[in-house]
């Protein structure tokens, strides 16, 4: 019996560990397929659609697909707390992917910032309540239907409609935040639906159909859309923003969002002790600083970028380069005028 659960917990290990690996290659993969895509046509941060015709872009789509799958694998052999934190390998897989495939840099102090992203995470994820398994679509659907869990939908929605409405056009370029809080809030969503989805294939084979249920056609709508609205904003931002920032924050967002989402939906949290409680707070506080400090390395990095310009001039082409003057602007208006 041991030597079972130790083998199922190895299993459990090795897919986990595999799906970050897969996740983590297919951000750098679909950021290199968007850059192709945007040399020959409308960037996908823009409104874009072209990336759907680059072969490189579907093989990171393939892969992340692939690292879903044996994610979902993993729960069947290995408790939620072994296999969720492992999650946290693919922030450091697309960091050092980035690093030698895009020669994106990554600054001491955005290290810092990942590194309490992923412990902030893991902190969360291990005294994170323990949720129940429904047994049916029906089940799930009573709990989706409970007030709590539909105030939570409606706030989402809502919060959602706005960041596409009115922030998206206006900042999305600019601030990262905008597109993954799209992306996390609806993936909180997604996470329910797929469950759902999930439960009922595994009754459907077992010989207890679900496919006559209506409860099922509706989650499988939802998770549809869902993915799509995901896919879309998360392209945007790998487009437009640095993979090695946009991975990790897309992570503590999601996972963050999720574990809430499910806490509300599975009235979990009464069962807690005080010790877990605050071990999530502090998780909580370690993320936001980790978030923070991305944000702030990502802001740095664009200030620097548009605020400083250096112009070398040459007097005299036999010169040396220890000859050559450097002219400093700092101002990017100057250049308008």
């Amino acid at each position: 019996m041991t030597e079972m659960g130790v083998s199922d917990n190895c299993k459990g290990l090795i897919l986990a560990m595999s799906s970050s690996a897969f996740i983590g290659s297919s951000f750098i993969l679909k950021k290199k397929g968007l850059k192709r895509a945007a040399a020959r046509g409308t960037r996908a941060g823009v409104g874009g659609y072209t990336y759907l015709l680059e072969p490189l872009w579907w093989a990171g789509m393939v892969t992340m697909i692939i690292g879903e799958i044996a994610n979902f694998v993993a729960y069947i052999y290995a408790p939620a707390v072994l296999v969720t934190p492992l999650g946290a390998l693919s922030i450091i897989v697309s960091a050092v992917l980035s690093h030698f495939l895009l020669k994106e840099r990554l600054p001491k102090m955005g290290v810092m910032g990942c590194v309490s992203c992923i412990v902030g995470s893991i902190v969360i994820v291990i005294h994170a309540p323990q949720e129940q398994t429904p047994s049916s679509v029906q089940e799930i659907w009573d709990l989706a239907t409970q007030p709590a869990f539909l105030i939570y939908v409606v706030a989402t929605v809502s919060v959602v409609l706005v960041l596409i409405i009115h922030f998206e056009p206006r900042y999305g370029q600019n601030n990262m935040l905008v597109y993954l809080g799209i992306c996390s809030l609806v993936g909180s969503l997604t996470v329910v639906s797929i469950k759902a989805i999930g439960i009922a294939i595994k009754l459907t084979l077992d010989g207890i159909s679900q496919i006559a249920y209506p409860q099922t056609w509706f989650f499988l709508s939802v998770a549809t859309i869902c993915v799509i609205t995901q896919l879309n904003y998360l392209n945007r931002a790998l487009d437009t923003f640095n993979a090695t920032i946009v991975s990790p924050v897309y992570y503590v967002m999601f996972t963050t969002l999720t574990i809430i989402a499910s806490a509300i939906m599975f009235k979990d949290w009464s069962g807690q002790d005080v010790s877990s409680i605050t071990s999530e707070i502090c998780g909580f506080i370690t993320v936001l600083s980790g978030t923070i400090i991305l944000h702030m390395t990502r802001e740095q990095e664009d200030s620097n970028m548009q605020k400083t310009s250096r112009w070398f001039t040459r007097e005299d082409s036999m010169k040396g380069v220890e000859d050559e003057h450097v002219i400093f602007i700092h101002d990017s208006d100057y250049l308008e005028r």
